[in-house]
């Protein structure tokens, strides 16, 4: 065993023990690899720097039980892992704020083009129902029920006796099969 490994491991047995000071020297070390993991996949400086900051708190956290298998691999991880959670909320949230702002479209606006609306809206979905019967039949409960049927993922996880997370996958698995085999132009 090297010096810097023993050193390392040494760090890492005090840290695990309560040692603030230790596990500072941790962050002093790692930081800016845990920066350059969290950032490979936010790519943004701002999101990067509170992801980082969360992901050494739950490395603080999870340290009782790290076994000595790689700390470099596991603090590695422990960042991308919080990185893409972070990614999938800040898309959520970028899809919420399109549909409130849809909504707040829809309360200002006239009630002629509130109806031809709807009906727009009804043929749109009357076409997306004609087409996802190409979908795979693992993703076509899911997107009927959250696009046509607006179900929420929580009431959708229920039907399905899943996950809530589970539900969030399929989801993004079939919105990613959606732009790959549906163009815009059948749809209009």
């Amino acid at each position: 065993m090297k010096g810097g490994e023993r050193l390392e491991e040494s760090l890492i047995h005090r840290a695990k023990n309560g040692n603030e000071q230790a596990f500072r020297l941790l962050i002093e070390t790692y930081k800016e690899f845990v920066f350059k993991s969290v950032y490979g996949v936010l790519r943004n400086q701002k999101d990067a720097e509170d992801a980082s900051q969360e992901v050494w708190i739950k490395i603080y956290t999870s340290l009782p039980s790290y076994e000595g298998q790689g700390f470099k691999t596991w603090i590695s991880r422990i960042a991308v892992r919080h990185a893409i959670d972070c990614k999938r909320k800040k898309a959520r949230r970028s899809e919420e704020l399109v549909d409130e702002f849809a909504i707040s479209i829809d309360t200002d606006t006239p009630k002629n083009y509130l109806v031809e609306r709807s009906v727009l809206q009804k043929e749109q979905k009357q076409l997306v129902l004609k087409s996802l019967e190409q979908a795979p039949a693992a993703y076509r409960d899911v997107i009927e029920g959250y696009y046509i049927k607006e179900k929420t993922y929580q009431q959708l996880a229920e039907e399905h006796n899943v996950q809530v997370k589970t539900i969030e996958m399929k989801l993004y698995r079939a919105r990613l099969w959606i732009r790959k085999h549906w163009k815009e132009e059948d749809f209009q």
